[in-house]
């Protein structure tokens, strides 16, 4: 009897695997993530210790990981808070590139 109840409690334990849909919750912490980055890439590129070299990488990161966070937003084209991280990162992009170029012409 013992040995019964050990095989149903382990049963009951185990469970049968449950098929896991993808949801939002998973792109939305791509799309956390992806913004932190652009934090992380934006107070990196107001050091005024770079050199041009380095701000031009930096803006080519920022570019990159805004339109990462983009292609992200436009997999939800139903949710209408997203759009503007696309906008707000692809400003950052541009500023992240003004600043490339002012410093390259400069």
């Amino acid at each position: 009897m013992r040995t019964l109840c050990l095989a149903l409690l382990a049963l009951v334990l185990a469970g049968c695997p449950k098929q896991v849909e993808r949801v939002a919750g998973s792109d939305d912490a791509r799309i956390d993530g992806a913004a932190a980055r652009l934090e992380e890439l934006t107070l990196r590129e107001q050091s005024e210790e770079l050199s041009c070299a380095e701000r031009c990488d930096v803006a080519g990161q920022t570019c990159e990981v805004a339109e990462e966070l983009c292609a992200l937003v436009e997999a939800h084209p139903d949710r209408t808070d997203l759009p503007p991280r696309c906008a707000q990162a692809r400003e950052q992009c541009a500023q992240a590139n003004g600043g490339c170029t002012r410093c390259s012409n400069g």
